[in-house]
């Protein structure tokens, strides 16, 4: 199933996540520091949805109090919350 999410606080505009059962197939950002977004979608590839929540959630990005690694947690949990 694709998701589409609408980050707040943050440089990229969107991010569009593909998952299969609990786990991620793919994340692609729309926005935000290239190098880092894509380093962060390849990294999480193929990672169950919980792992990539505990490892993503609560990073800051410049004292914005939230960062596209954060928002993605948020977009990760509500696909939890939507698929329960």
């Amino acid at each position: 199933m694709i998701y589409k999410y609408r980050p707040v606080g943050v440089c990229s505009m969107e991010i569009t996540i593909e998952v299969e059962g609990d786990k991620i197939e793919s994340v692609q950002f729309l926005g935000g520091c290239a190098g880092n977004t894509q380093g962060v979608a390849s990294l999480i590839a193929g990672m169950k949805i919980d792992e990539a929540i505990k490892r993503l959630k609560g990073i800051d990005c410049a004292g914005k109090g939230t960062s596209c690694p954060d928002q993605l947690a948020k977009a990760l949990e509500e696909i939890k919350e939507q698929t329960v």
